[in-house]
């Protein structure tokens, strides 16, 4: 088996230094690839392909992790050829939370190296770019409205310092500032709303189940609407954070399917798996089963 381990040289933190030290040891069993800037992970993942690695590892958080996945669906036969394994060092690790990945670096190379294969479902966001159609694959989630705008507002200097407070402060940033109206329709439901969240594992922001219907390998998208975003919305959020009644969200609107379309006005942010990329108008469909993982036997 040929493994590609694809991370982050200059990466800060406790989690980044620990795989600085443990490099030696996992280079015997792997090549590595060291990314320079963003968007190099996607190119070195591409690169893997053609280089017919058949495991393709993902070091670093989920945004890392996002950009490896579009990088393998960028080569032809990609998805077919290749298995994509995890080494969580990002700050929440929604992905690895949602598959029983270990955070602990050591069990997470082991489980790379000997652990089960599943597939699970990808969706794919389409968008004009500069008049140009595009299109971003996302692993876990994806959202629109005050969480995109979040993302774009986080001070990753201090992200560094204080970890998952960082979101939480360039939230209430976003929070203090008008809201976008946001409508999604499939051709048989639709919705508006100032925050969509999309996705495609139960857990956002850590492991905190909004998606609480939500299984990767259904075939189906889960999509959360939420009307209205204030500082009462936000308490309402923060009680299903504390007791765990994610089913008890009030007015939020929640369905399934396997496409939609997102429009506003203006144009509100877009990211997926904690990243930005632009904007909406943008439609999201399903395809099923088509991104192989290694996840723990267990």
């Amino acid at each position: 088996m040929r493994v590609c381990l694809i991370f982050n040289p200059t990466a800060k933190g406790d989690k980044a230094r620990r795989l600085q030290r443990h490099l030696d040891l996992i280079s015997a069993d792997c090549t590595l690839k060291q990314t320079w800037a963003a968007g190099a992970a996607r190119k070195l993942a591409a690169e893997a392909v053609r280089e017919e690695y058949d495991v393709i590892v993902a070091a670093g958080g989920d945004g890392t992790l996002n950009e490896v996945v579009n990088g393998i669906v960028d080569e032809p036969g990609g998805l077919e050829s290749v298995k994509l394994g995890v080494l969580p060092l990002g700050t929440v690790n929604v992905f690895a939370r949602e598959f029983g990945i270990p955070i602990d670096l050591k069990k997470a190379w082991q489980t790379v190296m000997t652990g089960s294969d599943t597939e699970i479902d990808l969706p794919c966001v389409k968008q004009y770019v500069d008049g140009e159609r595009t299109r971003r694959y996302f692993a876990q989630l994806a959202g629109s409205g005050l969480d995109a705008r979040g993302v774009e507002l986080v001070d990753y200097s201090l992200k560094k310092k204080v970890g998952p407070l960082a979101y939480v402060f360039a939230g209430m940033k976003a929070l203090a500032a008008p809201q976008f109206k946001i409508s999604v329709e499939n051709g048989t439901h639709s919705a508006t709303g100032e925050l969509v969240l999309i996705g495609n594992g139960r857990y956002y922001g850590g492991t905190y189940p909004i998606f609480h219907d939500a299984d990767p390998r259904d075939g189906l998208f889960d999509v959360c609407v939420f009307p209205k975003i204030n500082w009462g919305a936000a308490m309402q959020t923060g009680w299903a954070w504390a007791s765990g009644n994610w089913k008890g969200l009030g007015r939020a609107e929640y369905f399934q399917t396997k496409k939609l379309k997102i429009t506003s006005d203006p144009a509100a942010p877009i990211e997926a798996d904690g990243e930005s990329f632009g904007s909406i108008p943008a439609t999201v469909s399903m395809e099923d089963k088509r991104l192989k993982v290694i996840v723990p036997k267990t």
